[in-house]
């Protein structure tokens, strides 16, 4: 067991590594196979020895080989959480084969968007559609019985959003409403629990802005793609047994 969750922990810090490449390149118009990564400084191609996840960065002390110009430490940062996430994911959801691809690769889109909305303010077309076809890729074949369930979510948390950017453009945009919309097929019903998880950490965060800096914190812009995405990962790990909480206590019988 030991070596299985050491296993997973590097998967997921390689993960993390690829998330920060897709990251980086996919919003620019990139391929995210063609070209080495390379210094953002100098432009000196990255050696493979200088690109291990986590290992490297450390080692250089978070700084180029060659001209040593600082590397962001969100990529660490990325790699450690990613690694955690696979662990949680495996911890949880091991039991199923076909449950923990879908958790994985839902986690790994997950972490991809949060950055680019971060940076960019950005979720891209290109890693929701690459989400939706690898995720019905494996429900299909092995779990075709739940896609109904799933399409109803997805339809009714898409929706949902779509009404809130409808009446609250600046807050919403449309790239929310199709996040949501894949976490409707990825999460099923679990995707209530994960849009209200979502919507509390960001009223949470707008209520502490507000009481730090006050109505010049109106003015800013919050990416609310995070906030999704830190919710799917509460319904991915423990949305069902939240709705099975709630509806025991409080419509039993």
């Amino acid at each position: 067991m030991i070596g299985v969750l050491v296993l997973t922990g590097l998967t997921g810090l390689a993960a993390g590594s690829f998330v920060g490449v897709v990251a980086d390149r996919v919003p620019r118009g990139r391929s995210i196979a063609a070209g080495r990564s390379h210094c953002d400084g100098c432009g000196e191609m990255i050696a493979a020895y200088d690109n291990v996840p986590l290992v490297s960065w450390l080692l250089l002390r978070g700084r180029c080989r060659t001209c040593q110009a600082p590397i962001s430490v969100r990529y660490p940062l990325v790699e450690l959480a990613l690694g955690a996430l696979y662990l949680a994911t495996f911890l949880v959801l091991r039991g199923d084969p076909a449950e923990l691809a879908l958790g994985l690769v839902f986690v790994t889109a997950l972490a991809a968007i949060t950055l680019t909305d971060l940076e960019l303010h950005l979720i891209p077309n290109r890693i929701l559609l690459a989400a939706t076809v690898i995720g019905l890729a494996i429900v299909v074949p092995t779990d075709p019985g739940s896609l109904p369930e799933r399409a109803i979510a997805a339809a009714a948390a898409g929706g949902g959003l779509l009404l809130v950017a409808i009446a609250y453009p600046r807050g919403m945009g449309m790239g929310d409403v199709k996040l949501a919309a894949v976490m409707g097929l990825y999460l099923g019903r679990a995707v209530a629990p994960a849009l209200l998880v979502a919507f509390a950490a960001g009223a949470l965060v707008a209520v502490a802005m507000l009481a730090r800096d006050g109505s010049a914190a109106r003015k800013r812009k919050i990416p609310f793609g995070p906030f999704l995405a830190f919710g799917g990962v509460v319904g991915l790990l423990a949305g069902n047994a939240m709705l099975d909480w709630y509806l025991d206590s409080f419509f039993e019988g």
